[in-house]
């Protein structure tokens, strides 16, 4: 009975809207006028964020008050602000990876990220933490660069054990020149793999 009850009714809405087709004209209108609204802020919040990208600029302070969350947001920003395609990852099950990005290089990099709310008087980033990354940048991630940033500094163990591991340090000082706006990361390390596509300035 119900089955029949509702057969009823669509046959009578469509015959309704057989008589009424201006109805169904008047809603593709005011679809398409939606529509087109909807893509044009689309656009426009697109172009805000890479105008807002390309004129980043973070002081150390301002990094600092920042936390933990808003810290890899921040580096994925400054990621983006260089170039490059990234995504935040970080929380549970990121697999010692808080940012991954893609660079103009083609290279893929995976960067996990240490704040310290106390800067370089809280405690140093030792050598377990890069361990983690080193089990997990290249094998899990794809990474061709495996960065460990923090806006505090490293214990004196981790600092060779990076070096001997291909394990790129970025520590408060590094951290503050890049934020600035100087030059992108990879200009500011040394070792980088070279690039796997060409690019605009090759």
């Amino acid at each position: 009975m119900a089955a029949v009850v509702a057969v009823a009714l669509v046959a009578a809405v469509v015959q309704w809207l057989l008589a009424h087709w201006w109805v169904l004209l008047l809603a593709a209108v005011v679809a398409a006028v939606v529509g087109g609204l909807w893509i044009q802020r689309a656009r426009e919040r697109a172009e805000w964020e890479r105008v807002r990208a390309r004129a980043l600029r973070l002081r150390i302070a301002e990094i600092d008050a920042l936390d933990h969350r808003a810290f890899e947001f921040a580096i994925r920003d400054l990621m983006r602000r260089d170039g490059c395609r990234a995504e935040r990852l970080g929380g549970a099950g990121d697999n010692a990876c808080d940012v991954r990005a893609v660079d103009p290089a083609g290279r893929v990099w995976a960067i996990q990220c240490k704040h310290r709310r106390d800067g370089d008087r809280g405690s140093a980033v030792g050598v377990g933490v890069l361990q983690q990354v080193n089990g997990t940048a290249r094998q899990i991630h794809g990474a061709d660069v495996a960065v460990v940033l923090t806006n505090g500094r490293f214990s004196s163990k981790a600092i060779p054990w990076g070096r001997d591991h291909r394990i790129h340090l970025v520590d408060r000082r590094l951290l503050g020149e890049w934020a600035a706006g100087s030059r992108p990361l990879w200009d500011l390390l040394d070792g980088i793999p070279p690039a796997r596509r060409p690019t605009a300035l090759s």
